[in-house]
């Protein structure tokens, strides 16, 4: 498959810009799966925590929550980040929480309920268009409704189309600014398919002239080794 080779990182425009942004307003990003949108959050957190102020990151699964709740213990160290999910509970009090938007929005109630603020200053919602799902959507609704003012927002999607009025219902359910932060074109790292074979190496599904790779065509020609089957099988 290959590697490319390490490379300095440069900021793209849009990354700046949303930088820039939310030091006073809220912001929406959208832009391509793997263009970036990470690392405008990752460095807004980072900011927070030298500052000494607290985030929450929310996603909408639980695989999704404790990946970036590894990738952000390693950033950030795991005595500042703390997850929470339905089934998943460790240092809360951290001031990095990462978590399942409906925890998120359930902290909201429970501060409406309990006359407390949401002990935060910034929340991202990643993946923000599934404000649109049919079963989901009104938890990024009321998450976004029930938010103070006082807590900014960073919300980013790959897919919303119609950022323009999404910006604008925020605004008026917020009565903040919403900065819309637009990378257009298509996706910026390359996909490349692969068949991992028997003896646990990848091929690429096509060779250097675009046809299907003869390896993987051999593999599946193969008779399966049936002795090896049964020698497995227990009776």
């Amino acid at each position: 498959m290959g590697t490319p080779p390490p490379a300095p990182f440069v900021a793209d425009e849009f990354q700046i810009k949303a930088l820039e942004a939310i030091e006073t307003q809220d912001v929406l990003v959208t832009a391509p799966t793997g263009s970036g949108k990470t690392w405008i959050a990752r460095e807004e957190i980072r900011r927070l925590l030298e500052d000494g102020k607290r985030a929450w990151y929310t996603t909408p699964l639980k695989a999704l929550t404790n990946s970036k709740y590894a990738e952000f213990s390693a950033e950030f160290g795991a005595e500042n980040v703390g997850i929470l999910t339905g089934d998943r509970k460790e240092n809360a009090n951290a001031p990095l929480i990462v978590g399942t938007t409906e925890i998120y929005r359930n902290q909201l109630f429970d501060s409406l309920r309990g006359g407390e603020q949401v002990n935060t200053d910034f929340v991202i919602l990643d993946e923000a268009h599934y404000l649109s799902d049919e079963y989901r959507g009104h938890v990024w609704e009321e998450a976004i409704i029930l938010s103070p003012p006082r807590i900014r927002m960073l919300l980013l999607s790959a897919t919303i189309g119609n950022a323009v009025e999404f910006a604008k219902w925020i605004e008026e359910v917020r009565g903040t600014e919403v900065t819309i932060i637009n990378r257009a074109g298509s996706r910026p790292v390359e996909l490349r398919a692969a068949f991992l074979g028997p003896n646990e190496q990848l091929y690429p599904l096509l060779d250097a002239n675009g046809k299907f790779n003869n390896e993987i065509r051999q593999f599946a020609q193969k008779e399966p080794d049936r002795g090896n089957y049964y020698r497995r099988k227990k009776f």
